[in-house]
């Protein structure tokens, strides 16, 4: 029996796929760059790949896990940005992955977005990553010096660095990559955030909450707000490390609104089988915990408020920004309150 060839990489077969010469390569970054000032066009995110053949450009995202709503309706942003202005070049958007569930494949066709399955046997993709740079928004060092930017609103790279006790050539770094991005406006010596939902779009792509959730349960409780009450009140006495976050924590910060069906909180891998014996329950009800496990230390700078313990008001905000487009009303909100927190 024969199998079919399959080409060394993705990349490789979503040429093949669509048509493009093999030796065809990603527009290099300084093209790239020229063909944006060109246009006058500025994209969100940049795709993973974008090619540039026979008068059409395709922006095509690489998915290594699953295709999300979020996925698709940034790739259309894109591709709405690009064709704001007449007489740019036809922009296709193609969208490969190895699997994707029905309902994200036929809002795809819906926006004609090109789907293209790889085979299983094929090498991954790599994970998306936010472009231009090695530097990570969501790392625990950037993302301390954008939240304390939120803060201050307009301050020096100097002030940045020192108030937040990073090194003078990181943050520095960080924000040129902002810049980049348009992100970050620079005007006479001074820094301040130009664009907040970009912003968000970059920490939702690069760091997504649904990557840290381990666990989802219903727990025996009425009420989320009462819930998160009597969970804090019992991992206090126990002592387990422990903190609530994204649509718990950020609507107490806000007050803009409680969700009465869902508690969202941080645990150590290890105290989620305690957590589900001692709250979980087989029946389905109008409270759901989801459960993350932190992949930094969420912990040490929690707040309480009406006797629930809430991660920090920075952590609550990257948290928010990790849930994507689904949290943004509350995320935005966090964003303007952020300021006085």
């Amino acid at each position: 029996m024969e199998f079919p060839e399959i080409p060394e990489t993705a990349e490789e077969y979503v040429r093949k796929q669509l048509g493009i010469p093999p030796d065809s390569r990603d527009l290099e970054p300084e093209k790239l760059a020229n063909l944006y000032d060109a246009l006058n066009v500025v994209l969100p995110l940049r795709p993973d790949h974008i090619i540039q053949n026979q008068g059409i450009i395709y922006f095509v995202e690489m998915k290594k896990g699953s295709v999300t709503l979020d996925t698709l309706a940034r790739m259309n942003l894109n591709r709405d940005i690009w064709q704001k202005k007449p007489g740019r070049p036809e922009v296709r958007l193609v969208l490969a992955a190895k699997t994707i569930n029905k309902r994200e494949e036929e809002l795809a066709r819906d926006l004609d977005i090109q789907i293209i399955k790889l085979p299983w046997a094929i090498s991954s993709p790599k994970d998306q990553e936010y472009k231009s740079s090695n530097v990570r928004i969501s790392s625990d060092k950037s993302w301390r010096i954008i939240t304390r930017l939120l803060k201050e609103k307009n301050t020096s790279i100097r002030q940045l660095a020192i108030k937040e006790n990073v090194s003078y050539g990181w943050t520095h770094k960080v924000i040129e990559i902002l810049s980049e991005q348009n992100i970050v406006r620079k005007e006479g010596g001074y820094v301040t955030i130009a664009d907040v939902k970009n912003l968000l779009n970059g920490v939702a792509w690069e760091r997504p909450m649904k990557n840290l959730q381990e666990e989802e349960l219903f727990v025996n409780f009425t009420g989320a707000h009462v819930a998160a009450q009597e969970i804090t009140r019992a991992l206090k006495d126990q002592k387990i490390p422990f903190a609530f976050t994204s649509y718990t924590s950020g609507g107490l910060y806000t007050s803009y609104a409680f969700r009465q069906d869902v508690i969202c909180l941080y645990l150590e891998k290890g105290a989620i089988d305690q957590f589900k014996e001692n709250f979980g329950t087989t029946q389905e009800n109008n409270v759901r915990a989801i459960i993350y496990t932190p992949d930094r230390d969420v912990f040490t700078h929690t707040q309480e408020k009406e006797s629930i313990v809430i991660t920090s008001p920075s952590q609550t905000l990257l948290d928010l920004a990790g849930l994507g487009y689904s949290a943004m009303d509350l995320t935005m909100a966090m964003v303007e309150r952020y300021a006085g927190l």
